[in-house]
């Protein structure tokens, strides 16, 4: 039981540096849209790279900080019957819930986001628009994004699985 609990910690402190380090890209949209809005209202020149830009980082930031999300319990889930169950088997439903549903989604997005990545940067993608910027930077974080929920995911998992075997609490209260 100390190895997975050892690995639940290594899974979870990788999405919670990766969500820390993701979350400053709030700063740089921010930054972009103040120099937008003051370069469009104060000195009536606006850019052409702006709104794409502040576009681009904000899909970044959404996807970056996903399994931090899920780390921290910020994604929607509905609870319905969920609420009603004792703690083993909100562990069992949960644990189930992630093997059909979780998995091979989260997966499948990853595998073909890696073909989808590699045409992009084979091709040396950019956007059809007159700002030209390069994607394919961006679309490399599809991939990347899914790789990190799959592992969240499996450190949720194995959360789930130690309520089973040893009873207690539910896992939100081993990593917080």
């Amino acid at each position: 039981m100390q190895a997975i609990r050892h690995l639940i910690r290594i899974l979870d402190g990788i999405s919670d540096w990766v969500g820390r380090i993701g979350a400053w890209s709030v700063l740089a949209m921010m930054l972009v849209t103040v120099f937008e809005v003051v370069s469009r209202r104060v000195f009536n020149a606006p850019g052409i790279w702006a709104f794409e830009t502040i576009t681009m980082l904000f899909g970044f930031h959404f996807m970056i900080v996903a399994a931090y999300a899920l780390l921290h319990r910020s994604i929607v889930s509905v609870d319905l019957l969920y609420e009603h169950l004792g703690p083993r088997a909100q562990a069992l439903l949960s644990i189930v819930s992630y093997l059909v549903l979780f998995f091979p989604f989260v997966i499948t997005v990853a595998v073909y986001g890696i073909g989808f990545t590699e045409y992009s940067w084979s091709m040396g993608e950019t956007s059809n628009t007159a700002f030209a910027p390069p994607l394919y930077p961006f679309k490399a974080v599809i991939p990347v994004c899914f790789a990190l929920l799959a592992l969240q995911g499996l450190s949720e998992t194995l959360k789930h699985l130690l309520v089973l075997i040893e009873g207690g609490d539910q896992p939100e209260a081993q990593h917080e």
